[in-house]
Order: C-alpha cells, then sequence, then structure tokens
C-alpha cells in the first residue's frame, strides 16, 4: 500500500476528528477539540492514501530535550497494513532533526513502540505538567493502565 506523510492543513481538521471519536469514546485518546487541533497543528503528521487521510500523530514538545508521540491512530481498514509505523517512524525523524534528546510516549499497545527501541519507564518519572495538563483530562484519570515508553535519539 502506498502511504505519504506529510503535514496537514487546517482543513484537514475535520477528518482527522472524524477517524479519532471512536478511539476517543473508547479511552484510547483524549479527546481534543477542533480548536486544539488548530492550534497545535504543525505538531501533526498526517498518512495519505490516494490523497484520503488515513491516519495522523502529534509531536509534543515539552522542552529543549524532551519530546511526546500523541494521538496515534490509523483508521480501522488501514490497521495491520504498516501506516502506524510510518507514522511513529516520522514522528522520530522530526525528534531528531529538531534535536530532541528523548521521546516520550504513553501507550495501551507497548509492542508496538518497543520495536522502535522503546523502553519502559516508571510513570513517576513523567513531567508534571504532563499528569496535570493532559492525564487529569483522560476518563481514566487516576487510575492509568497505559504504559510509559521512552527512547533516547
Amino acid at each position: 500500500m502506498k502511504v505519504d506523510i506529510s503535514k496537514p492543513t487546517l482543513c484537514n481538521i475535520a477528518s482527522m476528528l472524524e477517524i479519532v471519536d471512536t478511539e476517543v469514546e473508547n479511552g484510547n485518546i483524549l479527546h481534543r477539540s477542533a480548536d486544539e487541533i488548530a492550534t497545535t497543528i504543525r505538531s501533526y503528521s498526517i498518512a495519505l492514501n490516494s490523497n484520503t487521510i488515513i491516519g495522523f500523530v502529534a509531536l509534543h514538545i515539552h522542552n529543549e530535550k524532551l519530546a511526546e508521540i500523541r494521538s496515534l491512530v490509523v483508521k480501522e481498514k488501514f490497521r495491520g497494513e504498516g501506516v502506524g509505523s510510518y507514522l511513529i517512524e516520522s514522528a522520530i525523524n522530526e525528534a531528531k532533526s529538531l534535536g530532541v534528546k528523548e521521546v516520550l510516549v504513553l501507550t495501551y499497545n507497548k509492542s508496538l513502540y518497543t520495536k522502535y527501541n522503546f523502553i519502559e519507564i516508571d510513570k513517576e518519572s513523567l513531567p508534571e505538567h504532563k499528569i496535570w495538563t493532559d492525564c487529569i483530562k483522560c476518563k481514566h484519570f487516576p487510575v492509568c493502565n497505559e504504559v510509559s515508553l521512552v527512547k533516547h535519539i
């Protein structure tokens, strides 16, 4: 399958929200409003197949040393086709190009990231602003089943 990775424009937000709605309902991804996505549109990368968005990911910069992969989602009918891997690789490459030293991810799918040499870390080592800015919005907070992983680059 041919997959192109590119940066979205503001006109892509509605399509991005359609893709993520089910995962938000299931509690796998935090809800982001159209305005929140617009404000952080530069952090996203989209996967395209025949000019249709089939997935996306965000790379959020916490500071000059740490970035976080967020909101990785692929349309259900394209899962298992390597789209998620393309998006993860794109985020890692972007982090490298920015000079970030570590990439963080909180996930329910540990095996997806360990093949990229992410290693599990204690949640207590997460930056405090991460917990209070993002995690508090989660329907599972404070009982979190996500795994925290980091990759040194």
